[in-house]
């Protein structure tokens, strides 16, 4: 079903050219406005998607704090009425009714990391509760903590709502935003820095051992129709590299996804923000078994955002009809927190990944990948997904060709698992006997209208001077 706003064009939910030029008008003539509907991508698709837009004046709230928050959110005991929540400074997930703000051993008295990780053994690869008299109680405090904090920071954003900055100084710290089995739901102009989890925990098996952080930025879990828009989401004060240092050199990563889809999430637009400053920045698809959750589903359009130093994930897709167009990624091999280190050196660092049954059509984004050893591999990995197709990006400034970079890291994996399968003597997985192509087997064309821009500087231009929160006046609430 063609998207009903079809005189609208990707012009329209992008700023201008440029400060001082002419260009398309923003929304609303660059006013934020309640009623806003999502005007292009797949949110714009199969319905409309505009938050709490027509809300009665009872239902429409300023809230400054988590308890105001929460009570808006339960909207005299309707939640998925429609309701419009602005939001004004900052909203901290870890403080309490009594005006404290919790930390570590306000949700786990005794509980201490680096005993934790001491129950692991030296190499850390098998826990053991014997292995010091503490162990199990590290364990139990481990889940109890993580437990408690979830209680505690966990926003979940019901249907019909839409929720707005107030200002450029407008947003959430500590908490972990949910839309949980919502439909219809906008969020725009808001600063949201990831929580920190004081519980994170350590997973041997996970590849070579991996620290696995609980509590995303923002997260969907079996949602549709959700809208996105001039957003800036980072870990901001609490970088990982400043973390304790656990097994094999690894600091404990204390942050997980920044803007996590899953669990057949479908029909959503993320728009004109700015995602920075992560690792495992944005995940569609949480495991490769999952087709009868998200086969069919996570449809989702990435338009005209900044992603800087996000390391990987920017995103890796599962199973979606994913549309990134216009977006700016940068990174550099030596950047003292966030080093993008590709394949081709070595590391795991890449921006677009191409996993099992996803169907990416990439078109013109623009990519600046700088340092010692900087190559376009890092543009795009294939993680088992054999369909890839992209039109007019740029590396560096130059025409780019991101097909033949998919294409060769789908045939890398694909060798891999052979032999690994040969080897062993087991089956090969299925995604092993495919052939890469670049036809996804559909266009955005087809599906929603949008005009996107066709050179790189309006690219950068575009995402480093109108993403994220303060680019548009939000409307007087009473207006």
């Amino acid at each position: 079903m063609a998207a009903s706003l079809s005189l609208l064009t990707l012009a329209v939910c992008l700023a201008g050219a440029g400060p001082g030029t002419a260009g398309p008008s923003l929304i609303g003539g660059g006013v934020i406005h309640p009623d806003d509907a999502a005007p292009t991508g797949w949110a714009a698709v199969d319905g409309v998607t505009n938050g709490g837009a027509g809300a009665p004046d009872e239902n429409q709230y300023e809230v400054g704090n988590l308890a105001e928050l929460k009570t808006a959110l339960a909207n005299h005991g309707e939640p998925t009425a429609p309701k419009i929540i602005y939001v004004r400074g900052t909203v901290d997930g870890n403080l309490t009714l009594d005006g404290r703000i919790l930390g570590e051993q306000d949700y786990a008295p005794g509980y201490d990391i680096n005993k934790y990780m001491s129950c692991f053994g030296p190499e850390g690869k098998t826990w053991s509760d014997q292995t010091f008299d503490y162990c199990k109680s590290m364990r139990q405090l481990r889940q109890t903590g993580s437990n408690a904090m979830k209680r505690q920071i966990e926003v979940s954003l019901p249907s019909n709502t839409t929720l707005i900055g107030l200002g450029d100084d407008a947003g959430f710290v500590g908490a972990n935003i949910v839309f949980l089995s919502a439909k219809n739901v906008v969020v725009r102009n808001l600063s949201v820095e990831a929580p920190v989890d004081f519980f994170t925990s350590w997973s041997p098996d996970d590849g070579d051992g991996a620290w696995n952080a609980r509590f995303d930025a923002l997260s969907s879990v079996t949602s549709n129709h959700l809208w996105i828009d001039h957003v800036d989401l980072t870990d901001g004060r609490f970088p990982d590299t400043d973390a304790p240092v656990g097994f094999r050199g690894k600091h404990a990563n204390r942050h997980d996804g920044l803007l996590d889809l899953k669990d057949g999430t479908d029909y959503v637009t993320i728009s004109n923000s700015r995602l920075h400053d992560h690792d495992k920045t944005m995940l569609l698809g949480s495991g490769d078994e999952h087709v009868d959750k998200d086969g069919g589903k996570l449809r989702v359009t990435y338009v005209g955002n900044l992603m800087e130093n996000i390391q990987q994930r920017g995103p890796r897709v599962r199973f979606g009809q994913v549309h990134v167009v216009n977006n700016y990624f940068v990174g550099s091999t030596d950047d003292p927190r966030y080093p993008m280190v590709s394949e081709a050196q070595g590391g795991s660092s890449y921006f677009l990944g191409a996993g099992y049954e996803s169907r990416i059509y990439s078109e013109y984004n623009a990519f600046d990948y700088t340092g010692p050893g900087a190559d376009e591999t890092v543009t795009v990995s294939s993680y088992n997904g054999n369909r890839f197709s992209d039109t007019g990006s740029w590396f560096n400034g130059a025409e780019a060709d991101l097909d033949s970079v998919a294409q060769a890291s789908f045939e890398r994996h694909k060798a891999e698992a052979l032999a690994e399968a040969q080897g062993s003597g087991t089956t090969a997985p299925d995604w092993s006997a495919r052939d890469f192509t670049t036809d996804v087997g559909w266009n955005p064309a087809g599906v929603y209208s949008y005009k996107a821009f066709t050179t790189p500087e309006s690219v950068r231009n575009h995402a480093l001077h109108f993403t994220g929160p303060g680019v548009l006046r939000v409307a007087n609430p009473a207006s």
